[in-house]
């Protein structure tokens, strides 16, 4: 049995150094190595760098922002793109697909975890002043919270940019 063991690891290894599997979660030691994704949601081949792992899943929540609830523990960076689409709905009013209501929703389950990195200064607070609330007053504190915020969200990231 050692033989087909040892087979089998350097086929896996073969494999992932191919970008033939699918990850679900930063290589070990990474900053942000409890991030892990639903790989059904997230086709990230094994052979990308962590900052284009990153870069991948933000345009893949940019693109379809309920992908964002199959991500535990979602870095900064995917964060602030969801914030992103929040804000742009908070500020497209009451016009059609304006109500970030589900967002919030998922903004605010990521953030059940304590191992959820906060992506803005006062959020995880502003959050936490809410426990123990109904779920739908949960999301409207927390929507208050994000519309007072500054349009930071309008920011460009210069990595994605860089990349393109």
């Amino acid at each position: 049995m050692p033989l087909l063991d040892t087979l089998s690891t350097l086929l896996s290894r073969a494999s992932r150094a191919l970008g033939l599997e699918s990850l679900d979660a930063f290589p070990p030691g990474h900053q942000y190595a409890r991030t892990r994704w639903d790989k059904a949601w997230f086709d990230i081949p094994s052979d990308l760098k962590p900052d284009a792992i990153e870069r991948t899943i933000c345009e893949a929540i940019a693109n379809t922002p309920a992908a964002f609830a199959h991500i535990e523990h979602p870095t900064p960076r995917m964060q602030r793109t969801l914030l992103g689409i929040i804000h742009a709905r908070l500020r497209r009013g009451g016009g059609a697909g304006a109500n970030p209501t589900d967002l919030v929703a998922m903004l605010l389950e990521a953030y059940a975890s304590p191992y959820t990195p906060e992506a803005l200064p006062g959020l995880r607070a502003a959050i936490a002043s809410t426990d123990g609330y109904d779920p739908s007053m949960r999301v409207a504190h927390l929507t208050a919270f994000l519309s007072d915020m500054p349009a930071a969200f309008d920011v460009i990231d210069d990595r994605i940019i860089e990349a393109r």
